[in-house]
């Protein structure tokens, strides 16, 4: 078995014949499992030797950043940055007359942006071997107004206009130079790099494409030039069978725990009619996955005690080219373990929970 230039051997025998300890070992369930990712093409090590029961998870101390509210920058919102985008209740409200009393999500240039917006990409290269290109593109934070209530706490209303000013600027920034791939993404707790206990998600674009997602639409590819068929679209189907893996069904949209997760309690919401862009999303498919978001947000919430976590977009980039053989989908990663030696040298995560048992837990929740 290969994995780009890492393979996976065969264990080779010192004889033609198998030994009676190899029997014996055979008939035993091994501790461990290594578990191919067919998108990203990696590996990751479902440790059920070191195995811990779900509800271990939800026990354990982590460290609150508590910030009062007096001090907090999102609870003075009219002291920051001009908002790009205002919501109240469901509906976007007109910009002209400042910043609403009943503002309920609002969208505002980062104070402290990574990316920043310039006419020209200016390239350089250090001794014919480092090349630099400047940041250029949009740092933007959404904000949702209660200090305390996250998105696990949210109605579906609630949950569904967060979805709404994702579209929103999505469909806006992609219009602007420099923009082909739009990063929509939400940090929560100390522990997934939240710097800011209030509740907020950040929008970053850039002129280059996310390596992750480069790896998903490389290997969609192949798989639909071989197979004529979404490989995403193939997966939920047979998670769909199967169902050991599910958390959430509804009618559009499927929340999984990976078959090779890359952390415990890994979920995945996507569509399961083949769709590539998500800024193309309907209303209806956008309550559908609100829905199905909130469900899995919730379930992780109360099953494992409110853990720190990030959930993040890929979808298919709006460089101008046709991603058709891409299937658009939200990730959400709670922050069970931190990366060690092993994780950070091999690149390759250990789980000690299986997807199966991690699933089967969340869908009592």
């Amino acid at each position: 078995m290969t994995k780009g230039s890492q393979k996976v051997y065969p264990v080779k025998s010192r004889k033609a014949g198998i030994s009676l300890k190899a029997k014996l070992f055979n008939r035993v369930k091994f501790p461990s499992e290594l578990r191919f990712d067919l998108i990203s093409k990696d590996w990751v090590v479902i440790a059920t030797g070191r195995a811990r029961r779900p509800e271990t998870f939800k026990a354990e101390q982590r460290k609150i950043d508590k910030v009062p509210k007096s001090e907090c920058p999102f609870c003075k919102i009219a002291t920051q940055e001009k908002p790009t985008l205002i919501f109240s209740n469901g509906k976007k409200m007109p910009q002209s007359k400042g910043i609403p009393k009943n503002w309920t999500t609002i969208v505002i240039p980062n104070k402290y942006p990574a990316f920043l917006p310039f006419p020209k990409l200016d390239k350089h290269i250090e001794g014919g071997l480092y090349e630099t290109v400047n940041a250029v593109g949009f740092h933007e934070v959404v904000v949702t107004r209660s200090h305390e209530k996250q998105l696990a706490q949210f109605s579906l209303k609630e949950v569904k206009e967060v979805f709404d000013v994702y579209q929103e600027r999505y469909r806006d920034l992609m219009k602007k130079n420099f923009v082909n791939h739009i990063s929509i993404f939400h940090n929560h707790g100390f522990e997934s790099g939240a710097s800011i206990a209030h509740p907020h998600s950040q929008i970053i674009t850039t002129p280059l494409v996310d390596v992750d997602v480069q790896k998903g639409l490389l290997n969609s590819e192949k798989y639909f030039k071989t197979n004529r068929k979404c490989i995403y679209c193939q997966m939920n189907e047979w998670e769909r069978k199967v169902k050991k893996r599910v958390i959430f069904e509804n009618k559009q949209f499927l929340a999984v725990c990976p078959f090779a997760s890359k952390s415990a309690f890994q979920v995945i919401v996507s569509p399961k009619s083949h769709l590539s862009y998500f800024e193309k999303a309907n209303d209806e498919e956008k309550r559908q996955l609100s829905e199905a978001f909130r469900a899995a947000l919730k379930k992780v919430y109360k099953g494992l005690d409110d853990p720190p976590y990030n959930f993040y977009l890929h979808t298919a980039p709006c460089d101008g080219k046709k991603y058709g053989y891409y299937h658009w989908h939200w990730t959400i990663l709670p922050k069970t373990a931190t990366w060690a030696g092993f994780e950070l040298g091999a690149r390759m995560e250990i789980s000690t929970i299986a997807p199966e048992k991690a699933a089967a837990y969340l869908r009592k929740q």
